[in-house]
């Protein structure tokens, strides 16, 4: 038996060795070849499009086409099958990741460059009461914007954390499955559905024509309940259930357990979710159309009268700016510039909450 395994190891070892010495000749590419392969791409592609017709477009994919292909045949025959795949696949991940960036460089390049013209003090202090053309700011609708969108959190974040709650800790049966499907459903409907509900419960409370701040954070809600439920319920179920049955064994009970335990572990992914429900609806243009409408002057009463926000501010300014159309055309390009960097201070602030109330690991 021990004869037969030694012959049988050997044989092994004989039909291998030509193999183990291939990968033992593998070389390997310097480290300036992947750039100067890049280089040698672009300038081959830039000769030929330079007699054809010079095009940015083609100029970019010909490059990285051409790089891609070079690249992995010069690797192929240094360093083998194996390195040469994991270059080629490298190749197209960074493009795809490169390509997912451009319309986001893309849209932050255009909006700063076009609504910095108005970026200045007046925008953010005076309102458009009595302003014809050149002048005014929206300084109304940012009031507007910042109370209507704290209302809506004020009344989704608390609704939507302890729906979550229930789901992951206590939820069964057909409650919890309907609740389940609810969220969901809620989850994609269109946003000019939830503000014609506002609209229409408001109707029957106030009566026809009731347009007001108020309703306007209520069709925001109806967008932000299910967005603040689906994250909160992921951050949940991703807590281990050991904390739980740690804090079980030592006798404290489940709602002091969640409290003291499940939430403060949760609490980074809570809040990152919380921040992405407010920017889902901060944006918002057609609920707060037909909720709220339009106003030229400052109402900070959201339960009395119409109440002006950015996006509507902004939709309003873009497609009926009057003439001449410039002045009104810069407001738009800042209030949309407004609502970007409202959506990064929300950020900032959801990523300060997780530092200050995450766990200390040591």
């Amino acid at each position: 038996m021990s004869i037969d395994t030694d012959r049988h190891s050997s044989d092994l070892a004989t039909e291998l060795a030509p193999d183990l010495r291939g990968l033992e000749r593998r070389g390997q590419l310097p480290s300036w070849a992947t750039p100067a392969a890049l280089g040698a791409a672009a300038v081959v592609v830039g000769g030929l499009l330079a007699i054809t017709g010079f095009s940015v477009g083609l100029f970019v994919v010909g490059t990285v086409v051409v790089f891609a292909v070079g690249l992995y045949v010069l690797s192929r025959v240094v360093e083998g099958r194996r390195k040469a795949t994991d270059r080629l696949v490298t190749i197209v991940v960074t493009s795809a990741f490169l390509v997912a960036l451009v319309p986001l460089f893309s849209v932050v390049i255009t909006v700063v460059g076009y609504g910095i013209t108005r970026f200045d003090a007046q925008f953010f202090t005076n309102s458009m009461r009595g302003i014809v053309g050149e002048g005014g700011g929206a300084y109304h609708a940012i009031m507007g914007t910042l109370i209507i969108t704290l209302l809506a959190a004020v009344m989704s974040i608390p609704v939507g954390t302890l729906t979550a709650i229930y789901l992951v800790e206590y939820g069964k049966g057909r409650l919890a499955r309907a609740i389940t499907f609810f969220v969901d459903v809620m989850t994609g409907i269109p946003s000019i559905v939830a503000g014609l509900f506002a609209v229409a419960l408001f109707t029957l409370l106030l009566g026809p024509g009731a347009r007001l701040g108020f309703a306007g954070a209520v069709a925001l809600s109806v967008l932000m309940i299910p967005v603040v439920v689906r994250s909160t319920e992921e951050m949940l179920k991703i807590v281990p259930n050991e904390l739980r049955e740690a804090a079980f064994a030592l006798g404290v009970p489940k709602w002091r357990t969640i409290l003291k335990v499940v939430i403060p572990t949760s609490i980074a992914g809570i809040a990152s979710g919380v921040t992405i429900a407010i920017a889902r609806v901060i944006g918002e243009t057609a609920p707060l159309l037909v909720t709220v409408g339009i106003t030229t002057g400052l109402n900070l009463n959201p339960f009395d009268g119409r109440m002006s926000t950015l996006p509507v501010f902004a939709y309003y300014s873009y497609t009926q700016p009057g003439v001449p159309p410039e002045p009104s055309l810069d407001r738009a390009w800042t209030a949309a510039l407004v609502l970007i960097i409202l959506v990064m201070l929300l950020n900032l602030v959801a990523r300060l909450i997780a530092r200050l109330f995450a766990p200390k690991t040591r």
